[in-house]
Parts: structure tokens; C-alpha cells; sequence
């Protein structure tokens, strides 16, 4: 039940937004050694289960995730990756305010998508563009084996993010 002005406002930051400010780095990425544009977006789902609870949210966050797969393929051949990330679990941020019954202690900190976005910003661009990476794969493979220093309670277990199946 989302009212029409929050809806509008939700697609206007996410997926409108995304694309806006990819449209205004390119013409500078295109000059750039390392060129990289990383946007917070969840692996593309057509799952019901994520659509229905919350469809105007779902389909900002799925927004993203579309201009970041169709800017890949636009600029393949102009050498910047163009990549997503999304936390396996839920991350301890503000926004958690405006979702009731959230278990905090159950988060992660922001620390763990800072890093993952760092080890794939380093990378060489050429290493590939249009891909959706998850936090702890991307910290996997750079060698982290224990998340426990991300947790807000290292005792108790994290909660999973949306739109991962």
C-alpha cells in the first residue's frame, strides 16, 4: 500500500538516480586508467516472493540493478567496468530506522561493503563489467575467511539480505 508520491521518490533515487550519475561520470571515466562505476544493487530477480510485500521498493532496488546491466552492455566496448554489489546480509545503517522489527544486533557493519567495494574498484577494469557481486564472495576471494569483525554482535548470526535466492 505505497503511496504514489513515495513511489515516484523511490524511483527517482534509485534506478533514475543511478543512471543520472553514471550519464555524468562516463564522459571523465572514458579518460580514466582504471575507469570502474559500482552501484548497491541486488542480483536481477523476477522471484515473486520479492515482488509482492513490496513491489515499489523491489522494483527501485531491481531498477538499479537493470540500468547497471544495461550501461555494461552499452559501454562493453569502451573499457569501464560497470559492476553492482549487494551485502548477503543486512547492514546496520540509518535506513534500518524506517524498518520495524529488524534484530540490529543481528547486522553487520558498514565496514564489510566498504571493503568489498574497495577489492573490486582495485581490480583492472578489464577484468569484467556487468557483473553482480555479493560482499562476502567478493571478501572470500580476496582471502577474508572470518566476517566476525563485521558483526555488531559477533555471537549472534547475521541476518540475510532481500532479493538473494
Amino acid at each position: 500500500d505505497t503511496p504514489m508520491k513515495r513511489f515516484d521518490l523511490m524511483q527517482q533515487v534509485n534506478a533514475r538516480g543511478s543512471f543520472l550519475c553514471a550519464q555524468a561520470c562516463l564522459p571523465h571515466l572514458f579518460k580514466a586508467a582504471n575507469p570502474h562505476i559500482l552501484t548497491l544493487a541486488p542480483p536481477p530477480s523476477l522471484d515473486p516472493k520479492w515482488w509482492g510485500a513490496h513491489t515499489g521498493y523491489t522494483l527501485a532496488k531491481m531498477g538499479m540493478s537493470l540500468v547497471t546491466l544495461g550501461l555494461a552492455t552499452e559501454f562493453a566496448s569502451r573499457g569501464v567496468a560497470i559492476n553492482a554489489l549487494w551485502p548477503r546480509t543486512i547492514i546496520a545503517t540509518d535506513a534500518l530506522n524506517m524498518i520495524p522489527g529488524i534484530e540490529r544486533e543481528r547486522c553487520r557493519k558498514p565496514a564489510i561493503v566498504a571493503d568489498a567495494a574497495h577489492a573490486i574498484l582495485v581490480r583492472p577494469a578489464s577484468a569484467g563489467s556487468g557483473r553482480f557481486f555479493i560482499d562476502e564472495d567478493v571478501l572470500h576471494e580476496a582471502g577474508v575467511s572470518d566476517f566476525s569483525c563485521y558483526a555488531l554482535d559477533p555471537t549472534q548470526p547475521p541476518l540475510r539480505d532481500l532479493f538473494l535466492d
